[in-house]
C-alpha cells in the first residue's frame, strides 16, 4: 500500500496531514491508483486514478513540506536535488497553489474530464480559491 501525504503550511497549533491510503494496479502499460481495500469507497467500482496526476501532486506537496520547513532554500536546490529540469519543478510547484477542493476532486476522480495534468501544467492556475472554482467548475460547459 502507498501512502500519498499532503501537509499545509506550517502554523500555530496542531499540524493537518491528509493520508490517502492507495493501491496502485498496472493494467495495458498504464498504471492505476486504486484506493485501498477495506476503505468505505474501495469497492470494485472505484474511479481509477491516473498516477501522472497523483504522483504530481505528492511531489508538489512535498517540495512544498520541504520549502516550508528550511530544508530546502528554493526551487533551484530541489532542481539540483532532484535532477530534474528548473521547468518541470516550476510547473509541479504551482499545484500548491490548488485549492482543497480542487485537490480533493483530483483525488476522487471527480475533476472535469478536460482537466488534466498537461493542463495543468501549461496554464496559470488563479491563485483565489473562488476563481479556481468559477474556472473548474464551468471547464467542461
Amino acid at each position: 500500500m502507498t501512502k500519498l501525504l499532503q501537509t499545509g503550511a506550517p502554523q500555530a497549533g496542531p499540524k493537518l496531514t491528509t493520508v490517502i491510503p492507495v493501491r496502485i494496479k498496472r493494467s495495458g502499460g498504464r498504471k492505476w491508483m486504486i484506493p485501498a481495500a477495506g476503505q468505505a469507497d474501495g469497492s470494485a467500482d472505484a474511479p481509477k486514478h491516473e498516477a501522472p496526476i497523483l504522483t504530481a501532486l505528492s511531489r508538489t506537496f512535498h517540495w512544498q513540506r520541504l520549502l516550508d520547513e528550511g530544508r530546502v532554500a528554493s526551487g533551484s536546490e530541489i532542481v539540483r536535488r532532484e535532477g530534474l529540469h528548473p521547468t518541470t519543478v516550476n510547473e509541479l510547484l504551482r499545484l500548491a497553489l490548488l485549492s482543497p477542493t480542487v485537490v480533493n476532486d483530483l483525488l476522487t476522480v471527480r475533476q472535469p474530464r478536460t482537466l488534466s495534468l498537461l493542463w495543468l501544467k501549461n496554464h496559470e492556475v488563479p491563485a483565489s480559491w473562488d476563481d479556481q472554482a468559477a474556472l473548474f467548475g464551468r471547464k467542461d460547459d
